[in-house]
């Protein structure tokens, strides 16, 4: 028991140790790859994706998603409060329809360092690692990292590679309606196809692009895209 229990706390203390240093390597460097993407490969879906730099991202993209995922993102410190009271209430009214409330550095959290799907466990990890990034990162590192592990299709993984596979473009060419309908397919990538243009993109399109007209003026968000 007590040998069990020495390896155990070896173990604990290797884990504790090494997702500090991966927090902090990926504060300067993408993840060589992470478990959505490999879920992705595994099922059969491909992995395709091309890490750009935030200067090589078209200030579009950046406005676009931030005004489809997350209006507060300059402003919060990674939780939006009042928006996780609304979705609890919504959830308890609604049962069989749930209703999320992740800012775009849970997502990031979620995405790099975890795993999709539920659970108090996996959600516990994800506060504390949106906790980190918060602390450690800048908004404009969360930010470009979300622009490039995003699943935005089947197997498309990044702004650069949805603007390649849709537009044929890179993107920072991308222009204010093509990142809007990249961004409506971000709720869930493989149903709401941007080619073809699904439903569901489309009607998520015209409030995205009406959010992006009332944002582009406050000055948190400007210093942030440019």
């Amino acid at each position: 028991m007590q040998k069990a229990w020495r390896i155990f706390k070896r173990v604990f203390l290797f884990l504790l140790i090494f997702q500090f240093i991966y927090i902090f390597f990926c504060k300067w460097i993408n993840p060589p790859v992470t478990i959505t993407q490999l879920v992705s490969f595994v099922k059969g879906y491909g992995l395709k994706r091309d890490y750009v730099r935030y200067d090589q991202m078209s200030p579009n993209i950046k406005l676009a998603v931030m005004a489809s995922e997350d209006q507060l993102f300059p402003e919060h410190d990674g939780f939006d409060m009042k928006a996780i009271e609304k979705a609890i209430k919504y959830n308890e009214k609604h049962p069989n329809r749930t209703r999320g409330a992740s800012t775009i550095s849970q997502q990031v959290a979620k995405n790099v360092f975890l795993w999709q799907g539920g659970g108090f466990f996996r959600k516990g990890l994800e506060v504390y690692f949106t906790f980190m990034i918060e602390k450690i990162w800048s908004k404009q590192r969360i930010l470009e990292m979300y622009l490039n592990i995003a699943e935005t299709g089947k197997g498309i993984f990044g702004v650069q590679a949805a603007s390649k596979a849709y537009f044929n473009k890179d993107a920072k060419n991308l222009t204010a309606s093509e990142a809007a309908k990249i961004a409506a397919s971000l709720p869930n990538p493989k149903m709401y196809t941007v080619k073809p243009i699904s439903r569901k993109v489309q009607n998520r399109y015209d409030d995205i692009m009406r959010q992006m007209n009332n944002l582009q003026g406050d000055a948190d968000i400007k210093a942030l895209i440019k």
